[in-house]
């Protein structure tokens, strides 16, 4: 257990790493971060700061000396730099989870092994290999990179066969893709799980998601347009995963809603956008849950604080609004980035609401 006095280490120094530390902070738990970027949103809210590339053995041995747990806050930590931490360092989670969740291959043939269904796909590697898949698949389709691809880059969707060789030249070498078949959804939606080293866990109430180009624009709970037998299915499933790769921490997984039960979307081994609302909205945000679990604390109750609860991403220029969402009442969250670029993530905003 690494309570007060303690340091997390956490990989990456984006919003969610600085909303990590903040949730720390009143544990009495500091942070320190490692990332290489010039830019380091989290950097204005922790103890320590390691600027260094994750390809750096000494500079990544003298960050995992220097604290008591380590987690991330993306998945596509290079699995060398995991396995060098690891061998010095509790990393929570383990990497077996990382192994699944930076390749869609190798995430849909874990899923499916546990008896969860994705979306039907294929593996490409050639013009052939696409053509071949989208004979079997059928059309509209979605071409995806197996790895690194996040907030809708790393996709094209073909409409037509003609696109193919295109669309194969937009990816880059036209190799280490997947071809996804069409899934007809009413809804997409979230399943946010907390699970401690003893195995305890804790669920969060289901989330409802607006996606737009890729992109999350709204989260909000309950999550009243999903049939209440899915909610309870993609939980029990979402729990599955995480018993099954020993997980510690908070694991999100985005469903589908399809008319015969819910579709395995993608699972993100770190706390998660669609769960910021819990910071004003739950009783235990996901931040503090996620550094209660890696530091071996008991897990927190995840009680609604309000009959509904709302979040929207402030994309690019939407930043510039915080002024007035914060006189309508809403809970601004900015993450001190400083290119306002079109759909980069740089802010969100809560909303408390009667129902």
């Amino acid at each position: 257990m690494f309570g007060p006095g303690s340091i997390l280490g956490i990989l990456g120094g984006g919003q969610l790493a600085r909303m990590l530390a903040l949730a720390a902070a009143p544990l009495g738990i500091r942070t320190h971060i490692y990332a290489p970027e010039a830019e380091l949103p989290a950097a204005d809210c922790v103890a320590a700061v390691t600027r260094a590339a994750y390809d750096d053995a000494a500079a990544l041995e003298g960050f995992a000396r220097s604290v008591d747990v380590i987690s991330c806050e993306f998945e596509n930590v290079p699995a060398a730099a995991l396995a060098l931490l690891e061998s010095l360092r509790p990393v929570r989670p383990g990497h077996q989870a990382f192994d699944v969740a930076q390749d869609r291959a190798a995430e849909k043939r874990f899923v499916e092994a546990l008896g969860i269904r994705p979306a039907p796909w294929r593996t490409v590697d050639s013009l052939a290999e696409l053509e071949a898949a989208i004979d079997v698949l059928g059309l509209p389709a979605i071409l995806k990179t197996r790895r690194m691809g996040y907030d809708g880059k790393g996709q094209v969707r073909l409409d037509s066969a003609a696109q193919a060789a295109d669309a194969l030249a937009g990816t880059g070498d036209g190799t280490g893709l997947i071809l996804e078949g069409f899934v007809r959804f009413s809804a997409e939606f979230s399943i946010i799980v907390a699970r401690g080293p003893d195995g305890a866990e804790a669920h969060y109430p289901p989330v409802e998601n607006v996606h737009e180009g890729g992109i999350l624009r709204q989260s909000r709970v309950p999550a009243r347009g999903i049939s209440a037998a899915h909610l309870e299915a993609a939980t029990a499933m979402t729990v599955r995963i995480a018993d099954a790769l020993d997980y510690v921490g908070v694991l999100a997984c985005e469903w589908f809603a399809a008319d015969d039960g819910p579709v395995f979307n993608e699972m993100a081994p770190r706390v998660h956008n669609s769960g910021h609302w819990t910071i004003e909205g739950a009783q235990t945000s996901q931040f503090a849950q996620h550094v209660r679990a890696v530091c071996g604390l008991p897990l927190g109750p995840v009680r609604l604080m309000a009959p509904e609860v709302v979040m929207d991403n402030l994309l690019g220029t939407e930043r510039d609004d915080w002024a007035r969402l914060l006189a309508e009442g809403g809970a601004v969250h900015l993450y001190g980035k400083r290119d306002a670029a079109p759909g980069r993530k740089m802010g969100h905003v809560t909303w408390l609401k009667d129902g």
